[in-house]
């Protein structure tokens, strides 16, 4: 049995390092604001008439 609580003691201990990293990068990190701009070929806004 001491196995076995050492393997879910470790796998415990995993998971809250991912989670502790997870709230870190919330906390810590703001994301930047910033403008886009994509550029539309006119022929997909007023495509040729076809005949």
């Amino acid at each position: 049995m001491p196995t076995l609580f050492r393997f879910l003691f470790i796998l415990a201990a995993i998971a809250g390092v991912i989670y502790g990293s997870m709230v870190a990068l919330v906390v810590l990190v703001e994301p930047k604001d910033r403008e886009i701009t994509v550029r539309v070929p006119s022929e997909r806004l007023n495509p040729p008439a076809q005949q």
